[in-house]
């Protein structure tokens, strides 16, 4: 399977905690510290990912289309609210969302459209062209 379609069925599945889907169905949610010991941490034939690093994990999601998003920033008026609401909010810190727009729970057969990203800088130049000589 090619990475996207790892991530949706991991995500559809009842054996990973630390990746779910999010936004009813439209972003990817990573508890990034699980995640490094859940299914980063795994080897041998249990392995899921060919990299043992969460920068790595991360630059493939940003390859295959992913952006983070950034969770709302709403803050209460009163102080004991606004404390509740930091302490909650450093909690939840690790918890990262991504979103691609092929990337729903609710049509998997978009999954097909998450393409690869070639780098502009890795792409073969192009050939210089001749003029043809009489």
């Amino acid at each position: 399977l090619c990475f996207p379609q790892k991530l949706w069925k991991m995500a559809e599945s009842d054996q990973f905690q630390s990746l779910w889907w999010s936004e009813g169905g439209k972003c990817l949610a990573i508890n990034e510290e699980l995640f490094k010991e859940e299914v980063l941490g795994r080897g041998g034939p249990l392995r899921v990912f060919a990299t043992h690093s969460m920068k790595s994990f991360t630059r493939q999601l940003n390859i295959y289309g992913f952006t983070k998003m950034q969770r709302d920033a709403k803050r209460s008026a009163s102080l004991p609210e606004f404390l509740a609401e930091e302490a909650a909010a450093s909690a939840h810190s690790k918890i990262l969302c991504y979103y691609n727009p092929s990337f729903t729970r609710q049509h998997p057969q978009l999954l097909g459209k998450c393409k690869r990203r070639v780098d502009i800088k890795r792409r073969a130049p192009e050939a210089p062209q001749r003029e043809e000589r009489p």
